[in-house]
């Protein structure tokens, strides 16, 4: 399997039953200890994926993950410790696509990367429409990347798969726990604020006035839609 994952945490023993546990499916591992060190081969390598404790030393997870995403669309699975501020976590400046609590079932953390990698590889081999014109959003699917009039837009991975949902199926409300089974690809154990996030950076960043939002609407009591203007 052409898979490599890069897992950055301080605990050596986590560290080696991760390794351990994903290389017996067919991953190919690779360790940094420190913020420094997984920056150094999150620039000299091609990751498939990043799985990055919040707690480092020299550099800690946010701003590694911060620098990463000005290069790099890599997905990241955040580890943090309990009672961590998953708006720090999953926001505007640092961009991590996923996280997971310590401690955690080996088994979800493999569920979630089945899933991410999925995804992944769906796009990379998806035929179909290439841009999608709507209002003054202009989204390039096999690009992945949006403008909004005529203006860039940096989104990370879950921000750009929401957008493309929502965009592509215009006034189709969606609840929250379809768009996590949609854009996640697996329960997420009644964790819905993962959506709320998600969809509030999205609107910070492609509405005018993110607290009047003209686009991304909330169909109170039950889920999110995208209205176009014209």
């Amino acid at each position: 399997m052409d898979t490599k994952i890069l897992i950055v945490d301080d605990e050596a023993l986590l560290v080696k039953g991760l390794k351990y546990s994903l290389e017996q499916d067919g991953y190919e591992v690779d360790a940094a200890y420190d913020g420094s060190e997984a920056l150094d081969k999150a620039n000299r390598e091609n990751y498939s994926l990043i799985i990055l404790d919040l707690m480092l030393p020299e550099i800690d997870g946010l701003e590694v993950c911060q620098k990463i995403r000005e290069k790099s669309q890599v997905p990241i699975i955040m580890l943090t410790a309990k009672g961590e501020d998953i708006n720090k976590i999953l926001g505007l400046e640092y961009g991590a696509d996923d996280y997971l609590t310590k401690p955690f079932n080996i088994l979800e953390l493999k569920a979630r990367i089945k899933a991410i990698l999925r995804r992944a590889s769906t796009k990379e081999t998806k035929i179909g429409e290439q841009i999608i014109q709507l209002d003054n959003f202009t989204i390039n699917t096999l690009g992945r990347k949006v403008t909004v009039n005529g203006k860039d837009i940096n989104l990370t991975a879950k921000e750009f798969d929401l957008l493309l949902l929502l965009a592509s199926n215009p006034g189709k409300v969606f609840t929250r726990e379809e768009l996590l089974e949609i854009i996640w690809g697996y329960e997420y154990f009644g964790d819905l604020r993962t959506v709320d996030v998600h969809i509030r950076r999205l609107r910070e960043k492609i509405e005018e006035n993110s607290s009047q939002a003209e686009y991304i609407l909330t169909k109170w009591g039950v889920g999110y839609y995208f209205r176009p203007n014209s």
